[in-house]
């Protein structure tokens, strides 16, 4: 198989539109079909079914992907290290979940575009830490931001960047801002609005109720953390955030901070990657424009 049949299988598997792909690569739609086609061929499999006018990737073609993308990286690293050239392209491949996107990435992304133009950042949501681990070691990730405990990380490199706080947050007014320090069974009849499973501070409210013996039935679960916010803004439920997420809602009074005590182990903002990761310049360079940053908060 051909890297330019990676690439175009690539494309076509983002757009899940040939003739959007040929647009994209400056190639005839024939072409695009004929690659897509040959790399089929190849494989012994279909990597795309249409559904009516929809098209769509087979199984075949979700595992396929991981692959492709990786040998299109590795590709793209080798010209990189006999060009010696200075101007450095590339793609470099992020994971991190939403709420380091919203609020603390921004800058650091701002700045590694000013220094490196030509290479193209792709962010991947990592939903649970678990998840941005399993991505960094299988290669689908060149480096990632995990929210969780100081651990080993075993094949991984982890360096903690900052603390973070997190706080319970009510909507404003909430009987519950009369006492000093709420207890599990205060929250016992409460609902609960949660991040997605695998999330670190998803598991740390839970331990908090689960230490306690308290089990609380009311529950709903989101995939954003803005949705959560909204909704406590609205009065539906309580949650427990980063406190980087819901600051300025804290100082705007649209939410308010519910005393607890978090008996759990410090929750930091680390930043990982591979041990055996081979490091381009770009990547030297976001780690350490990343270090710099983070002293800053």
């Amino acid at each position: 198989m051909e890297i330019k049949q990676l690439i175009t299988f690539n494309m076509a598997a983002e757009t899940l539109n040939f003739t959007q792909t040929a647009k994209l690569l400056n190639f005839a739609q024939s072409s695009v079909t004929a690659q897509i086609k040959a790399l089929e061929a190849e494989l012994g499999t279909p990597l795309f079914e249409r559904l009516g006018k929809r098209l769509s990737l087979t199984d075949a073609g979700y595992r396929f992907k991981t692959y492709a993308e990786k040998m299109v990286r590795i590709s793209e690293e080798a010209k990189l290290i006999v060009s010696g050239t200075e101007e450095q392209s590339g793609t470099l491949m992020v994971g991190a979940q939403e709420s380091q996107c919203t609020y603390r990435l921004p800058p650091i992304l701002k700045e590694f575009k000013s220094q490196f133009p030509q290479v193209k950042l792709v962010f991947k949501p990592a939903h649970s830490d678990e998840m941005a681990r399993e991505q960094l070691a299988g290669g689908e990730l060149d480096v990632a931001f995990i929210m969780d405990t100081c651990r080993p990380g075993e094949a991984l490199v982890i360096e903690p960047l900052i603390k973070e706080e997190l706080v319970i947050v009510a909507s404003s007014p909430h009987p519950l801002l009369q006492k000093s320090e709420v207890l599990p069974e205060d929250l016992e009849h409460e609902t609960l609005l949660l991040t997605e499973a695998g999330c670190s501070y998803r598991n740390i409210f839970e331990d908090f109720f689960r230490a306690a013996g308290v089990y609380a039935l009311n529950k709903i679960e989101f995939g954003s953390i803005e949705a959560i916010k909204q909704c406590v803004i609205a009065g539906l439920g309580i949650a427990l955030l980063p406190k980087m997420a819901v600051e300025a809602d804290i100082k705007a009074g649209r939410m308010n901070e519910l005393g607890w005590k978090n008996t759990a182990a410090p929750t930091y903002t680390q930043i990982a990657w591979h041990k055996d990761k081979w490091m381009t310049p770009p990547l030297k360079a976001f780690i350490e424009l990343t270090r710099q940053t983070f002293k800053n908060y």
